[in-house]
């Protein structure tokens, strides 16, 4: 399925897992994926094990996508959003990250006020910033589902626009989406994708689990 609309190229920042998984997602909606990192030979190199058209190039490279992905750890996607400025002026920057104190692993390393979507959105304040794919692991969206269920993702934003395009892209590729309201509940969504990584000890470190909500 190819899509028509100026929506049909999602540009992901960053060539690590999370950029594998929601680029399968992506390329089985029918979306054309460009993978842009700071070492472009990391972009090509992951670009080989995709199916579908992907090009890729480094972050200097103009960004194709209409929705830009910052697939990168916390600290780095503040600092390319900060550097990148100016290319996101407009588009849809979704931040899917958890922005974990990794050297404690026991909080968040953003205010008590704040979320890193909203740090994000301050550096960033000419684009659309989303919060999507937080609480989804990177091999459960490659394989499009946890046992035998659609993945949840859950999405919050302030632009209805910038929120319908990610719902899009979510539904594209197979999985449900979950309104969560405005941005500013990205502070609670990322409590729920700590505490999912922090289980993660007692569910045996597979990183396979998904958070599924149901009855709705």
């Amino acid at each position: 399925m190819r899509r028509s609309s100026s929506l049909s190229t999602i540009t992901i920042l960053g060539a690590g897992n999370m950029t594998r998984g929601i680029a399968t997602r992506a390329l089985a909606g029918g979306y054309d994926v460009q993978i842009l990192a700071r070492d472009e030979s990391e972009a090509g190199t992951l670009a080989n094990e995709l199916t579908g058209s992907v090009s890729t190039g480094a972050f200097s490279t103009p960004i194709a996508g209409d929705v830009v992905v910052l697939a990168l750890p916390y600290d780095a996607a503040l600092s390319v959003a900060g550097e990148l400025r100016d290319a996101l002026n407009g588009k849809v920057v979704v931040d899917i990250t958890n922005p974990v104190d990794f050297a404690t692993f026991d909080r968040l390393v953003t205010p008590d006020d704040s979320s890193a979507a909203q740090e994000i959105q301050k550096a960033i304040p000419a684009a659309k910033v989303v919060k999507a794919f937080n609480t989804t692991f990177a091999g459960t969206l490659v394989a499009g589902a946890v046992d035998g269920q659609k993945l949840d993702v859950l999405v919050a934003a302030d632009d209805a626009e910038a929120k319908a395009a990610v719902v899009s892209l979510v539904e594209a590729g197979g999985m449900r989406a979950l309104d969560a309201g405005p941005l500013k509940r990205a502070h609670q969504l990322e409590g729920v994708g700590f505490l999912h990584m922090a289980l993660q000890g007692q569910l045996g470190n597979t990183w396979s689990t998904g958070v599924k909500v149901v009855g709705a």
